[in-house]
């Protein structure tokens, strides 16, 4: 997300690591520091310092995606040897509720290709623009589910970030109590 090095990514990539290592396109493997997660949202912020200027992904505005439009999951799914695959589909749902771990969670449901190694990665528009952070495929133990791809939006992905990188924690959604 920055040319200095910070990284989003999700909670469950980096929970319980001794230690974490970013490998880069093209191959250079880094050690990054953990700056700060949030469970709830399944988000994190990680630094790396790089030995020169890196290009950051621009971000776009989750809120103006529409269901038809495409996107584009990029990933490792199954691991390094598959570092940088890239799939695509098209938008499902822009606020699709899903129920994960006791908690509802607001997501982009997309049929890009999601899998085990995309977690963390970009969910990105036709423009190039990170829209969201891959999070997870649904599947079901007993049938075949495909094309139930989930991303956290970019617009939620944004509010997260900056608490942690400000005050190292979330910060509460503001209420206001009018009746």
């Amino acid at each position: 997300m920055s040319k200095y090095g910070m990284i989003v990514t999700n909670n469950h990539v980096v929970d319980g690591a001794q230690s974490v290592s970013v490998q880069l396109s093209y191959g250079t493997s880094l050690e990054a520091k953990n700056i700060g997660t949030d469970e709830q949202t399944d988000l994190a912020v990680i630094k790396l310092t790089p030995t020169s200027d890196l290009t950051a992904a621009e971000f776009g505005d989750s809120d103006e995606l529409e269901p038809g439009e495409y996107a584009y999951a990029i990933g490792s799914p199954g691991g390094v040897q598959f570092a940088n695959t890239i799939t695509g589909g098209r938008i499902s749902a822009i606020n699709r509720d899903l129920t994960v771990n006791d908690r509802v969670m607001t997501l982009i449901q997309t049929d890009a290709s999601i899998n085990n190694g995309n977690s963390g990665g970009p969910l990105i528009d036709s423009y190039g623009q990170v829209v969201g952070i891959n999070f997870m495929k649904l599947y079901a133990r007993y049938s075949t589910v495909e094309g139930l791809g989930f991303a956290i939006p970019s617009v939620q992905a944004e509010r997260v970030v900056n608490d942690l990188l400000i005050y190292g924690e979330p910060q509460p959604e503001p209420l206001l109590g009018v009746s």
